[in-house]
């Protein structure tokens, strides 16, 4: 394995990371209507498992309000049992082939506590970031001992490796700030 390859690997996974932290923040609800807090639900539909995304189309016509339109009604129940089954907390109401979603209000203590979830969420990802990093620096250390690469190399790539990091780290403290900025606001 050369340095760019064990650089290039390092970088990707902390970019998996990075999405990872985006997808579970979207699953947060903060009390405004958004599509991708029900897109990923599992639902139970012709002998197996598919995500509501690929059942029915998903609007947000208002901004508390999630409208749910599957393209074959015969899976109408299936979607609404599945969303009751979620742990998102709402409570879909049947409207002929609709399905409507009203998202209620936070309170000031759930909003409290979704925060500590999300800082909680937000510290995994740091950890995660880190971890790579001590991953990226053990390879080009191992690059340096088996004679790879020189000790100038090394330095180059430990430094390349903590400026990745920060930058990951950077857009985790970014995402985690608007979250929070979403959540907390009255």
């Amino acid at each position: 394995m050369s340095m760019q390859a064990a650089l290039d690997a390092m970088e990707e996974k902390m970019m998996k990371t990075i999405e990872f932290v985006h997808s579970e923040f979207a699953k947060i609800r903060t009390g405004k209507a958004s599509t991708s807090l029900v897109e990923n639900v599992q639902v139970e539909a012709y002998g197996t498992h598919m995500r509501l995304r690929e059942l029915a189309g998903i609007s947000t016509p208002e901004p508390r309000l999630i409208v749910i339109q599957p393209w074959d009604a015969t899976v109408v129940q299936a979607v609404v049992q599945a969303i009751q089954k979620s742990e998102l907390g709402i409570n879909p109401i049947v409207d002929g082939k609709l399905i409507r979603v009203p998202i209620p209000q936070l309170d000031k203590e759930r909003r409290q506590e979704l925060d500590k979830v999300i800082k909680h969420m937000a510290e995994d990802g740091r950890v995660a970031i880190r971890s790579e990093r001590r991953h990226g620096i053990d390879a080009v250390k191992k690059l340096e001992k088996d004679g790879k690469i020189t000790e100038d190399d090394l330095k180059h790539a430990e430094k390349e490796i903590q400026n990745k990091t920060d930058e990951y780290t950077k857009e985790i403290d970014t995402a985690l700030a608007h979250k929070e900025k979403e959540i907390l606001a009255v």
